[in-house]
């Protein structure tokens, strides 16, 4: 292990346009779990699988049961930023990195400081109403009594997060693959690379040096040049920048 964080200094230590590409697993260190792995949401068990919930066609068929597990499981106001998130962070102040790029929908880059996020997946933060479009907190849809509704036209609220049937949003794509195309260091951590459009984006680089950090083996291990099994936090706590 020493030996793989000493190869992941160098290379960060030559990079100057790093961006990283982080799923689920960069946030399970802050409390928040993921979902393909024992403990992860899909293999909870309720009423409907988790995966179907998740779906806009059972968004919009059954609200009620929609909300009652996305309050339980995935909107989850008092998690905290991990090492991480930390790091990240301080790697963007420092010049090194140019962009996160992230499939969690939990906004804990942007609390640990990063200016440059592209959210594929949306965020809890954000809800807006479907039909005057209104804004509204992560507070208030976490307050409401079953289903919220607008306090302006009575409309229901849906939770600015990309939905199983729903497509990514374009400015997100585009500034993501963009910011991927132009680097020199890819790293990429905390994600099984099973779920597209977003595991795709990694074809988009070609710069010096591809790195995988996660738990588990990926379909991409082969294809990077450092690959480090371990937990996100643990090992870019040890950088130092």
């Amino acid at each position: 292990m020493k030996e793989e964080i000493q190869k992941l200094q160098e290379i960060v230590d030559e990079s100057s346009n790093i961006v990283f590409f982080g799923g689920a697993g960069v946030s399970t260190e802050s409390g928040i779990p993921d979902f393909r792995s024992k403990d992860g949401l899909y293999n909870m068990k309720y009423k409907y699988p988790p995966e179907q919930i998740i779906s806009r066609t059972f968004f919009d068929r059954n609200p009620e049961e929609f909300y009652r597990f996305y309050k339980d499981r995935m909107l989850i106001e008092d998690a905290e930023p991990n090492a991480a998130h930390k790091k990240l962070a301080e790697l963007e102040k420092a010049g090194k990195l140019s962009a996160v790029v992230t499939q969690n929908i939990d906004g804990l880059h942007q609390k640990a400081g990063s200016k440059t996020v592209y959210e594929l997946h949306g965020s809890t933060l954000r809800n807006y109403c479907m039909r005057c479009h209104k804004f509204f907190s992560a507070d208030y849809v976490k307050s409401a009594s079953g289903i919220p509704y607008c306090d302006e036209c009575g409309g229901t609220i849906k939770p600015d997060v990309v939905l199983y049937e729903e497509g990514l949003d374009n400015d997100t794509i585009m500034g993501a693959v963009n910011s991927i195309a132009n680097a020199d260091t890819l790293i990429v951590a905390g994600t099984s690379l099973v779920v597209y459009p977003a595991a795709g984006f990694i074809e988009y680089f070609h710069g010096s040096h591809f790195v995988l950090i996660n738990r588990d083996p990926t379909p991409a291990d082969n294809k990077a040049d450092l690959v480090i099994h371990d937990k996100v936090g643990e090992v870019l706590s040890q950088i130092n920048v």
